[in-house]
């Protein structure tokens, strides 16, 4: 599928026009906006994070290394010291209700934004959810608890949630890993998106919450319309072309709400036909300059769990192609292993074991393994070493690890 063909995209640099670019332009053009070509300079942290639309942070030391990637010379202290010194990032609730890695100089356009994108159906029991009003309850209790005083852990604030709200808010409805949690749990996103909530520095090994307004003062979510259309127009111009589809799997939103979502920016999308996984068409921003006239030559890049590029790209059969669907895919879902790329496409897997001060590193490279890629992949143990401030070894073998869930 390489040398596919894909019409719309634009076939002049300086004034965009009708035409036609090859899978490869787009990979290239997707790489080069998510720095995994050539990684941004030193000190772009929250630049790096803006433009992949959040680094991914339910596995913290995952979006160490994906900040890392992008970034010259940066570790994994650095990027500890702009999310609680410098405050240049926030530990946060982002897209599909997962836990990410967002710059806190935008945290009103991602709460503008978040707020207002539609809850999927809960799966619980009716009697088990929460109703809006008491959502809207929860919410405004966080809010107020995570102003006052130190950063509490969740049970802290379970408490003092529900000696604000009442003891409908502690019914242990909601499943957990171990046991159930109690009802106003299902709200926890919820706050994040709404701006009550954000991720505290770790009290031991526990979790601890506080108010977004310790990183941004004043906070107040940006107008919803004009936020949604922004994160379509970002959306695009990372993983571009895309469908609202696509859109909506990166969002967990409702297909139908993103269809219209994309339909109300009007000329500011170009249709693209022949690219998406089914009969619904794609798009690109329609100021997109033309695609270079020849893609850089493709790199290896060793990407850890739910990196932002595997999350966000489709179509999956392009991103994922043959073997890589069967070994790096879970039911469709991406970033549950950490895969090998090439050109943008998933050409291997790979896993880590620390121990101490040393990372132990196992690749797996699908196909033929030749001594241009092994030498790029020893390249990036090295670089994956100095992010982890650890001392690498990398061995090339079968990867029979199992799937991060």
């Amino acid at each position: 599928m390489a040398g596919s063909r894909i019409a719309g995209s634009t076939a002049d640099r300086e004034e965009p026009t009708s035409g036609s670019a090859t899978w490869n332009d787009v990979c290239a053009r997707r790489l080069s906006r998510h720095f995994l070509d050539r990684p941004a300079a030193a000190g772009r942290i929250p630049d790096v994070v803006a433009a992949i639309g959040g680094a991914h942070a339910q596995v913290m030391s995952a979006a160490e290394l994906s900040v890392g990637l992008r970034t010259e010379g940066t570790t994994r202290q650095d990027v500890r010291d702009a999310l609680w010194e410098e405050r240049t990032l926030v530990k946060t609730f982002g897209p599909r209700g997962t836990v990410h890695l967002l710059p806190a100089a935008e945290l009103s356009f991602w709460t503008g934004a978040l707020s207002a994108v539609p809850m999927p159906v809960s799966g619980l029991a009716q009697s088990a959810r929460l109703d809006e009003a008491q959502t809207d309850e929860v919410v405004e209790a966080v809010a107020g608890i995570l102003r006052e005083g130190e950063p509490p852990t969740v049970d802290e604030l379970s408490d003092a949630v529900i000696a604000r709200t009442g003891d409908w808010a502690a019914d242990p409805v909601t499943p957990a890993f171990t046991g159930m949690w109690p009802r106003w749990r299902q709200a926890l996103h919820v706050a994040g998106h709404r701006g009550a909530l954000c991720f505290g520095p770790n009290r031991g090994r526990k979790v601890t919450y506080t108010s977004p307004e310790r990183w941004l003062p004043g906070l107040r979510p940006m107008d919803p319309d004009k936020a949604l259309a922004e994160l379509v127009r970002r959306y695009l111009r990372s993983y571009g072309p895309g469908s609202s589809r696509d859109f909506a799997q990166w969002l967990n939103a409702p297909r139908r709400w993103a269809a219209d979502l994309f339909a109300s920016l009007g000329d500011e999308l170009r249709p693209v036909a022949g690219f998406a996984e089914d009969e619904t068409d794609s798009y690109q921003l329609a100021d997109e300059p033309a695609y270079p006239a020849e893609a850089p030559a493709p790199a290896l890049r060793l990407l850890p769990y739910f990196d932002a590029y595997v999350i966000g790209s489709h179509p999956r059969k392009l991103i994922y192609p043959g073997q890589a669907a069967e070994r790096a895919l879970s039911t469709g879902q991406a970033g549950t292993t950490q895969v090998v790329t090439v050109g943008g496409e998933v050409a291997g897997i790979w896993h880590q074991k620390r121990s101490g001060r040393k990372v132990a590193l196992t690749v797996e490279l699908f196909g033929r393994s030749t001594k241009k890629r092994r030498a790029e992949a020893e390249a990036q143990a090295e670089r994956i070493g100095q992010i982890l401030e650890a001392v690498p070894t990398l061995t090339f073998g079968p990867v029979d690890s199992g799937k991060h869930l």
